[in-house]
């Protein structure tokens, strides 16, 4: 495994990192499975789990706070997620901050989760949803700061809206944001324009999420993908969506190298990228653990291969299925 510099915070954290949603928000997910990865994690050199409130409400954070005990003589890094008071994903325009993130209700989940996961402090607290107008709106970022001083968090950070990396920049720009956690991967290449070089210059950190598209960057959907009744997936890959999705996969399997999978692809692209601090993956099985951290060892992607991709930017805007 290979680490890397979590911005300002200057944490030693892991390139792959873990993304704790599927250990209750996907189809399939079973406790005895989730544990057992999150162990082969640790054990492989992962040392940074994100997860948050919403992931079953509360359930991924206790089992990171599982985690963290079993492994006493390790330094996991900790991030979790508050969710917004209106329970409105993406904040979409016209959302106000105190619609979504009042204070006493920042207060009351940064200290919801502390008790699901039974840690004394998290290292990053996130805003779950975002949007860049609320810093005109009062001091949003004030109350989390007041409860770093106190304690309970180490560091800042923010998640930004699906296909909408620019709404983040305000922030970043004003140097209160420790980090910053974006959609970035093959298809999704916009980070690259206008954020990737504001948090350089601010030292912000960037998580890298999303890093399969919700899977279709694994090679393994097909026209006729369906999953679980309730499964968020269903929603997301809409015949409309899954079709266009397909299509540009069959393009991208023709530039596969020799022995790299695409998924390996996947992720390499996103660690040749040094603005990049680490990506989160979602690993439920063991064996998704050993094939993505081996990837850390492979290192960057040649240029020449690189510059080929960059035809593969998909510019793309909110929908209803994509929320």
């Amino acid at each position: 495994m290979n680490y890397r510099r979590f911005g300002r915070t200057g944490w030693n954290i892991s390139e792959i990192g873990y993304g704790m949603w599927g250990m209750a928000g996907w189809s399939g997910s079973r406790d005895d499975e989730s544990i057992e990865s999150l162990q082969k994690a640790v054990d492989r050199g992962c040392n940074f789990f994100d997860t948050a409130w919403a992931y079953g409400e509360g359930h991924s954070e206790h089992l990171l706070g599982e985690l963290v005990r079993a492994n006493e003589g390790t330094r996991i890094y900790t991030a979790t997620k508050i969710p917004p008071k209106n329970r409105k994903w993406p904040a979409s325009e016209g959302l106000t901050l105190d619609e979504s993130y009042p204070a006493d209700h920042i207060e009351e989940y940064v200290q919801k989760s502390l008790r699901n996961s039974g840690l004394g402090s998290f290292d990053l607290v996130q805003f779950h949803t975002w949007r860049d107008d609320w810093m005109d709106e009062g001091e949003p970022l004030a109350k989390l700061e007041e409860l770093k001083k106190d304690g309970l968090l180490n560091a800042i950070g923010l998640s930004l809206n699906r296909w909408e990396p620019w709404n983040g920049i305000r922030a970043v720009n004003s140097g209160r944001v420790d980090s910053v956690q974006v959609i970035y991967n093959i298809f999704d290449q916009n980070p690259e324009d206008e954020l990737f070089p504001a948090c350089k210059a601010h030292d912000t950190a960037v998580i890298a999420r999303v890093p399969f598209d919700e899977g279709s960057l694994t090679g393994t959907l097909t026209r006729d993908s369906k999953w679980p009744d309730g499964d968020w997936r269903n929603n997301y890959f809409v015949q409309e969506n899954l079709n266009e999705t397909l299509d540009r996969i069959e393009k991208l399997k023709e530039l596969l190298p020799p022995g790299i999978t695409l998924a390996e692809l996947a992720l390499r692209f996103i660690l040749s990228n040094d603005t990049v601090s680490t990506t989160i993956p979602g690993m439920r099985k063991v064996r998704n653990v050993e094939v993505n951290t081996a990837t850390s060892d492979a290192g960057p992607l040649k240029k020449e291969l690189l510059e080929k991709l960059k035809a593969f930017r998909w510019v793309r805007k909110p929908k209803p299925w994509s929320d």
